[in-house]
């Protein structure tokens, strides 16, 4: 047996343990090592039945009988009941909405259950408990591990489920594991000298602290111990691809700077300092000789496309000149975009702000190509041939092509690539990055741009690689949107308040989470507003005087541009959609949005949502409607009121909700425990500091051999699988 060692090799597993370890992303024996507990519960703390009381969160073992499924009380809704008996009584147990658990247990197993007590006619009972069926009652678990020492240990490991696997199952694996030694021939990753210097457990100490702790601070320790080596090895990995980036060539860009400040002058608005800041640092970094790598961050409407257009201007001023000499032809940038909209919207954009100098502007999609100016109109642009725009772009005549993930298909070549530009960077992999920057001999100059408010923590470890640039404050003249939190009591009134705007002109979105009305046959649908259906109230119900459309990921892109054609020309007044104009879609004239169920979104995600209105000088309204009537919720929502900016909002939701439930943990290739250690700005900094060090140093490694092995088994891993 060796870490990477099949589970179906070492464990005789029926189908659905294979299905539940699949989902569970757990395969080889390291796979079920790094499978860590998410909570610990205490023997010591385990309820007798007879003690029960009312509003208490219990844990209780017993005997399982009388299972059987029925209808509510009230609501006639399916359900299951049973019973659990210990040596001291009896309580009820009751799952809503849930007739399945009765045919998961079977009376007379002992089980070991965890819910809320309530009561109704005098009567305890458990609501909704979490159950799994265990073989004996743990009162002595980690005895195998610790031997003697393990007496009188009372913490138990409870880990995520799945369906075909229980925490129980999980817990007795990992144990089998263990004693059979392999914990005792495991190289430590981490050097020693870090170890000491941060007082973490060595690797085989670790693991038996995180899954079979003695004492709570033990398994913390342990915790912490893993969350570093995560970041620690991410961060090696980003510091030596920002080292090996850096001894690469690129084209050297050097603008006239007053030809620089006459093209800023020409935008509609006056340039905050914050972009001014931006466009120096990014053409400093032209002049160097080796590729830049920049992340511009920036809220919503700050103006990063302005920046962009800025640099991208100033490439297509310069002549092709390498380290080596002078080469003919243009420059070219490649503006990447994630959805067909947007990259519509920055041509149509490019197009205001290069239209009085001779460049040509390319649009590549996977439904269209075009070309401005066009032959019989100088204003216009015009579609053209696929094969017609890729050999211009092939032979250096077009300098800017703008598109979305097409860009990097093996058909489009440059001649000359000086820049790539990657809008909403967080919608595109590392992979994706390295196929752009890969289009041409030389290295293009990368900047990649976000909108979404991302911690500092979280941006300091996934884009370690990347020197970050953040815009502050709004252009001029941009008033600050008015954000209200909407209860059901409230609705008419707000319908009211939104009429009068939309009797002045003004336009409206609507967003619903769902698209289509759950199957309702279905036990478990989520109850959430769709697009069609909510649509269709709005405008029997409502708005019956103003036109409505709707928008969803579902439509062709054709269907799509026709629908935002409208919008933006202000034919439609209304416009339902799901979050897919979260990115990007800007109609200056829309000024309201209404967020049904904003309880289902992130806080990041709404504060997205909500700049689709901050695009103009007329006030703007957010109206976020919830059902919720949770204190929990009300506050988590009231945030969004209070944040000044959207890093404010991202640092409230990173402490409120978790990294992995707001960015989603496989985003970013990042686990559970790192996620959380995001949180712990010391960690992040001396993981990234220690990672430096080392890689400024010893950048192959060699006086580090453990980290080595370590990188190369994580990259068998990978092809192993």
């Amino acid at each position: 047996m060796d870490l990477l060692s099949r589970l179906k090799k070492e464990f005789r597993l029926v189908e659905s343990q294979k299905k539940a370890l699949k989902k569970l992303g757990i395969n080889t024996i390291e796979d079920l090592l790094y499978y860590f507990p998410v909570r610990y519960g205490d023997t010591s703390k385990i309820a007798q039945i007879n003690d029960l009381i009312k509003g208490d969160t219990a844990v209780v073992f017993g005997k399982i009988s009388k299972l059987k499924t029925s209808k509510a009380w009230v609501k006639k809704i399916p359900m299951s009941d049973g019973l659990v008996t210990d040596e001291t009584g009896s309580v009820k147990l009751v799952w809503f909405n849930q007739p399945y658990i009765a045919k998961m247990i079977h009376d007379g197993q002992l089980v070991r259950v965890e819910g809320k007590v309530s009561e109704r006619k005098g009567e305890l009972y458990i609501s909704n408990p979490k159950i799994e069926v265990v073989n004996t009652p743990p009162t002595s678990v980690g005895n195998s591990l610790f031997g003697k020492d393990g007496e009188g240990h009372t913490l138990y490991p409870v880990y995520p489920e799945s369906r075909g696997v229980t925490s129980n199952w999980i817990y007795h694996a990992i144990q089998k594991i263990m004693s059979r030694g392999i914990l005792d021939s495991l190289d430590d990753p981490i050097p020693e000298e870090i170890l000491k210097k941060y007082n973490l457990p060595n690797i085989r100490t670790a693991f038996i602290w995180i899954h079979a702790p003695k004492k709570e601070k033990d398994g913390l320790s342990a915790r912490k111990r893993f969350a570093f080596q995560e970041i620690f090895f991410i961060q090696l990995q980003k510091q030596k691809e920002k080292i090996l980036w850096r001894e690469k060539n690129a084209f050297i860009i050097d603008t006239d700077k007053k030809e620089v400040d006459d093209f800023v002058k020409r935008f509609p608005f006056e340039a905050t300092p914050s972009q001014l800041e931006a466009i120096d640092s990014i053409l400093n970094d032209f002049k160097r000789g080796h590729p830049m790598s920049r992340l511009l961050e920036g809220d919503v409407g700050s103006g990063k496309t302005a920046v962009a257009a800025t640099v991208i201007y100033a490439v297509t001023k310069t002549s092709p000149r390498s380290p080596s000499g002078l080469t003919a032809g243009n420059l070219q940038i490649a503006y990447m975009v994630p959805t067909e909209i947007l990259a519509k919207q920055h041509y149509e954009n490019f197009i205001t702000y290069f239209q009085h100098l001779p460049i040509k502007i390319g649009l590549i999609t996977g439904s269209e190509c075009q070309i401005f100016p066009s032959k019989s109109n100088s204003n216009k642009p015009t579609k053209i041939s696929r094969t017609q725009l890729l050999k211009w772009v092939a032979n250096g005549e077009v300098p800017i092509i703008i598109g979305t993930h097409t860009l990097i298909q093996k058909s489009v070549t440059f001649k000359h690539l000086a820049l790539a530009v990657i809008d909403e960077q967080h919608r595109f992999g590392t992979f994706q990055r390295q196929k752009i920057t890969a289009k041409s001999n030389m290295v293009p100059h990368l900047l990649s741009m976000t909108a979404t408010p991302i911690p500092r923590t979280l941006a300091l470890t996934i884009y370690g690689d990347l020197d970050l640039t953040i815009l502050e404050g709004m252009p001029k003249g941009r008033k600050p949107i008015i954000t209200k939190i909407i209860l059901p009591t409230e609705r008419e009134k707000t319908y009211a308040e939104i009429k009068q705007e939309l009797n002045t002109g003004r336009q409206l979105y609507v967003i619903c989470p769902r698209i289509n009305e759950p199957d309702p046959t279905k036990e478990l649908a989520i109850l959430a507003k769709s697009v069609t259906l909510e649509a269709e109230r709005l405008k029997k119900e409502v708005f019956q005087e103003f036109s409505i459309e709707i928008l969803h990921s579902k439509m062709t892109p054709l269907e799509k541009e026709k629908v935002m054609g409208r919008f933006s020309k202000g034919q439609t007044k209304i416009l339902v959609a799901t979050s897919v104009v979260e990115v990007g879609v800007n109609v200056t004239n829309a000024t309201m949005i209404i967020i049904e169920g904003a309880e289902r979104f992130g806080l990041s995600q709404l504060h997205q949502l909500r700049g689709r209105v901050i695009r103009s000088n007329h006030q703007a309204y957010c109206f976020v409607f919830t059902e919720s009537k949770g204190q929990k919720t009300r506050d988590r929502l009231k945030a969004l009121v209070t944040a000044k900016n959207g890093f404010e909002l991202a640092e409230f939701d990173l402490a409120q909700r978790g990294a992995g439930e707001l960015y989603g943990r496989k985003q970013w290739g990042i686990s559970d425990i790192a996620m959380e250690a995001i949180k712990n700005i010391k960690m992040v900094e001396a993981s990234r500091a220690e990672a430096t060090r080392i890689v400024e140093r010893d950048p192959d490694f060699k006086k580090y051999p453990q980290i080595q092995k370590y990188l190369n088994n994580q990259l068998e891993k990978i092809h192993f699988e």
